[in-house]
């Protein structure tokens, strides 16, 4: 199996570049970031305390995240419901943030995630692929870009469905998450020693994507 790790901050485009090379190396995407979500729509869909971490473990181990494919489009599935749009609204991305933190958590989604990439070649992007949850990857990309470029990319992507939105509160919002993800006590953000280093802030996704493919 060939496994490649995209590790990187919050709208670095990780995701974005992570599909469309898997769909032009025919591999699997494993979006883990989506994986997380899920988890934290099933606590807020219980009104769970997300600073409660028992109750938060506690209820990430009573439902089943799954992945599927519908039309060549990665779904992701709580308990069998597709929840795919609904784990993108802002205020669940904060708390995925929020209760990623929590070794309990990650180590549900860990085990499902090494377990994919064990079966499949996959593409799987995140925050601690290459250091935690692939540490043997066959290729490691730390996949960046400045604040300003990410919360611009944000803050046209929620215009352009209709949002209001005030691009400073967007920059403040990335900030705050590169700090909880880097500061986590848990498998932290950070670049793998081995991982190739690639700031797409001045590339556009062609180039992003041509660059991963021509280290594999």
């Amino acid at each position: 199996m060939y496994n490649i790790a995209i590790d990187g901050p919050a709208g670095a485009g990780k995701s974005t570049i992570a599909k469309i090379v898997a769909k032009e190396l025919g591999f699997i995407y494993v979006d883990t970031g989506a994986m997380y979500r899920t988890l934290a729509l099933a606590c807020f869909r219980d009104g769970i305390d997300t600073s409660d971490e028992a109750a938060v473990v506690a209820k990430c181990e009573s439902v089943e995240v799954t992945l599927g494919y519908e039309d060549g489009t990665q779904k992701v599935y709580l308990n069998g419901e597709d929840v795919s749009t609904e784990i993108r609204r802002e205020e669940i991305g904060n708390l995925t943030s929020a209760i990623a933190v929590f070794p309990g958590v990650r180590k549900i989604l860990v085990a499902l995630q090494k377990d994919l990439a064990a079966k499949n070649d996959v593409v799987m992007d995140g925050r601690d692929i290459g250091t935690a949850v692939l540490p043997n990857a066959d290729l490691k990309i730390y996949l960046t870009a400045s604040v300003e470029t990410r919360a611009k990319r944000r803050y046209d992507e929620l215009v352009e469905k209709g949002q209001t939105c005030d691009l400073k509160e967007i920059e403040k919002d990335i900030e705050d998450r590169d700090y909880r993800d880097m500061n986590r006590e848990v498998s932290p953000l950070s670049q793998a020693d081995d991982a190739v280093l690639v700031d797409s802030s001045d590339m556009t996704i062609d180039e992003v994507v041509a660059k991963i493919i021509s280290l594999k």
